[in-house]
C-alpha cells in the first residue's frame, strides 16, 4: 500500500480506529488486560469498558501505537513509507514527510521495526542455503599521536561490527548481529543448528576457516574467491546481494547505526526482503503491530 492509498482509505481518525479494530479483534473486542469479551462500548471516546476487570481500553492498548498523541493516519503513513523504502528511510526524511520533529520520527521508526522483529517469526531455512558474514561501521577517524601511523584493516581484520547471514536460494534470509565477539566455528555451528533444517539443506560458503568444519553437521560446499566467484551452482552471490542492500541502506540513509540498535535495522532489511513478493505486506505489518499475527 502506498501513501495515496493510505490517504484514500484512512482520511480521518475514525477510519483508522475502525481499521485497527477490524484487524485486531475481527468484530469482537477483547480486553487486553484480562482477555474478557464482556465490554460496554464508549463510542464518544472510541474506547470500551471491561465489565470483568473494570478498566477502560482502546484498540491501541499494548501495541506500538499505545499512548500516542499523533493522529493514527501519520502512523499508517509511516508504515507505508518504511515498507516501500527498499534501502530504508532516515528519521529526518520521515520527519519531513510526516511533519513531525526528528525525535518523534525516530521513535515511530523504531516502533515499526519492533513489528518487524524476525526471530519469533522464522521457519527453518532449507534447500540450498548460502552463508556469509559482513562488517558494518564507518571508517575510523584519523587519530593523533600513536594512531596517526596505524593502518586500519579491512574485512575480517577490521574492528567493525560483524553480522552473519544465511539465505535460501529464491527464498528467505536470516541475519544476526554478533557484536564485538569473535566469529568461530562453534558459534557458526550453533546458528546453523538453530535456523537451518540440516537434514534437507546444502550449505554454500566461502573458504573462511571458521566454516571448514561445517561438513560434520550437514552437506557443505565452498567457493574459493581468490580463484573464482561462481563454480557451477556453488556461489554466495545471493547473500552478497542482500549485504549490498543492507550496507547501501546504512551508508546512504542512516549514515551511522549504534551497536545497541543495529539488530533492529538488520531485522528491518530482513523483513522487507522476506516479504518482497507478498502483495499485502502492509496489512501483515499492521497485524504484527497489533499483536494479531
Amino acid at each position: 500500500m502506498d501513501i495515496f492509498e493510505v490517504f484514500a482509505r484512512f482520511p480521518k481518525q475514525d477510519d483508522c480506529i475502525a481499521y485497527l479494530e477490524k484487524v485486531r479483534w475481527q468484530g469482537t473486542p477483547r480486553c487486553p488486560y484480562c482477555k474478557s469479551s464482556k465490554q460496554t462500548p464508549l463510542p464518544k471516546e472510541h474506547r470500551y469498558h471491561c465489565n470483568s476487570c473494570n478498566t477502560s481500553y482502546g484498540v491501541t492498548v499494548k501495541t506500538i501505537f499505545h499512548r500516542t498523541r499523533l493522529p493514527l493516519q501519520k502512523w499508517l503513513l509511516a508504515v507505508s513509507l518504511i515498507l516501500n523504502a527498499k534501502k530504508g528511510i532516515s528519521a529526518r526524511q520521515l520527519a519531513r514527510h510526516l511533519k513531525v520533529n526528528r525525535n518523534t520520527a525516530w521513535r515511530i521508526g523504531m516502533q515499526v521495526r519492533d513489528a518487524m522483529y524476525q526471530p519469533e517469526h522464522r521457519n527453518l531455512l532449507c534447500g540450498i542455503v548460502e552463508m556469509d558474514e559482513t562488517y558494518v561501521g564507518g571508517k575510523p577517524r584519523r587519530g593523533s599521536g600513536k594512531d596517526v601511523h596505524i593502518k586500519h584493516k579491512c574485512g575480517r581484520g577490521t574492528s567493525k561490527i560483524p553480522v552473519v547471514g544465511m539465505v535460501e536460494r529464491k527464498g528467505q534470509v536470516y541475519a544476526k548481529v554478533f557484536g564485538k565477539s569473535r566469529l568461530t566455528l562453534k558459534k557458526f555451528s550453533a546458528l546453523v543448528r538453530e535456523k537451518v533444517d540440516i537434514q534437507n539443506t546444502i550449505l554454500m560458503t566461502d573458504q573462511y576457516r571458521s566454516y571448514l568444519g561445517m561438513s560434520r553437521i550437514l552437506p557443505h560446499k565452498s567457493i574459493d574467491h581468490s580463484i573464482w566467484y561462481v563454480r557451477g551452482d556453488i556461489h554466495t552471490n545471493t547473500i552478497e546481494s542482500f549485504w549490498a542492500l543492507l550496507k547501501r541502506g546504512i551508508v546512504g540513509q542512516y549514515h551511522k547505526v549504534s551497536l545497541r540498535h543495529l539488530p533492529k535495522y538488520v531485522d528491518e532489511f530482513c523483513y522487507r526482503y522476506n516479504h518482497r513478493e507478498q502483495e499485502d505486506v502492509f496489512s501483515l505489518t499492521i497485524q504484527r503491530s497489533l499483536g494479531a499475527a
